[in-house]
Formats: C-alpha cells, structure tokens, sequence
C-alpha cells in the first residue's frame, strides 16, 4: 500500500510540475479551463493523482476553483509575485538568522553536505532536482531555528509559493546563480554572523521574485 500510495504522490509531481511550467510558459493562458479526465488521458494517470496535482496548484494560486467553470488558471501579475517574495524574504530572513545563532554542529554539516551535493544538479541542469534540493535547503534552515512555530510559519508560506520558487529556477542562469547565493550565506553562518546571513538571504529571494518576472514576461509578453 506505501508503494501505491508513493507512486500517486511522485506521479501527482510531476503533473503538477509540467502543469507549473505551461502554466508560467503562456502555454496555458489565463482562464484555461482545466478538464480532471482530459488532463488524466493525456499523461495517463487515473484522476486521483491529477485531483492532487491541481490541489497543490491552487495552494499555490496557480488555479482556482470557480463555480459551473470548474478549475480555471488563474492570471499571475509582477506586482502580487513581488508581494509575495518580499513577504517570504522577511520570514527566511528571520529563520536564517536565528538559525545562524542556534544550529548545531550537525545541522551546520547537513547543510554543507547539501549545498555540495547540489553543484552536480546544477552541472548537468536538472531543474527537477535542483528545486527538490533548494526545497531541503531551506527546510533544513527553518528546523536549524529550533523555534517550532517560526518553522510552521515559513513552511506554510514556502508551500504556497513552492510553483513559483521552482519556475524561477528556468531563467536564464538562475540555477547557477542560486546555488552561489547558498554558498554566500553558508559563508556568513560559518562566521557566526547571523545579520550578515540574513541580509543575504533577503536579496536571494528577492532575486528570486525578479527572476520569476522575467522568465513570465519573456514567456507571455
């Protein structure tokens, strides 16, 4: 049953993330009414993963639901992209400072150990296991906090912008440059300097948000 249950959920994946990639491509422009059993036919799955897929999606704002429409795609606009990175911006700001003060030995180890492992993904251009890895990135930093609720909080906004933060990685070489920005704020936790950690990972996100606006507007312009 676990084994059924994990190939609905990798399945559900990467539906949602080929949906994702249209979605911000312009291949699927705002208003698209998204059909479950057109969508299941056509990456030939039952419709319980691709219910899930659009689930995640519309946490993410990238679809809502509309009565006697059903899912529809939902129109992204620079200005509510940049409200919603300045906000994560401030969060992670916030837990990566914290976390500079209060991770442990092992936590700091883990976090190297990730940012290693990710010059490969980044070599050979996997979008798919860069985005999985910026998503353990920063996940380890929120637990590294020791503060539960801070890490709930920034977990929560993480989730909803989890379509964006992976779509942001495709322009131009935004891969290569977030996986420097890691580095640069690893570099200020090794010298225990939890402002200069933050302020890094402010503009990392807001670098993300700018990102993500141009890989849109070069896409639907």
């Amino acid at each position: 049953m676990d084994e059924i249950v994990g190939e609905r959920g990798l399945l559900s994946d990467q539906i949602r993330n080929a949906l994702t990639d249209e979605i911000a491509a312009g291949a699927l422009a705002a208003g698209t009414g998204l059909d479950e059993q057109e969508l299941a036919d056509r990456f030939g799955a039952s419709r319980t993963p691709v219910r899930e897929a659009l689930r995640q999606l519309a946490v993410s704002g990238l679809v809502e639901v509309r009565p006697r429409r059903g899912v529809v795609v939902t129109r992204m606009t620079p200005e509510r992209i940049m409200d919603m990175f300045e906000t994560t911006a401030e969060v992670e700001a916030m837990c990566v400072r914290l976390a500079t003060y209060r991770m442990t030995p092992l936590e700091r180890s883990h976090l190297l150990d990730l940012h290693e492992r990710s010059g490969a993904m980044v070599a050979a251009g996997d979008f798919d296991a860069y985005d999985a890895h910026n998503r353990a990135f920063h996940e380890a930093l929120y637990r590294a906090t020791h503060n539960a609720f801070m890490a709930e909080q920034a977990l929560a906004i993480r989730t909803r912008l989890s379509a964006f933060r992976r779509t942001q990685l495709r322009q131009g070489e935004r891969i290569v440059r977030s996986r420097a920005e890691h580095g640069e704020i690893l570099a200020a936790i090794a010298e225990g300097d939890g402002e200069a950690a933050a302020r890094r990972m402010r503009a990392h996100m807001l670098n993300a948000a700018s990102a993500l606006g141009r890989y849109v507007a070069e896409h639907t312009g």
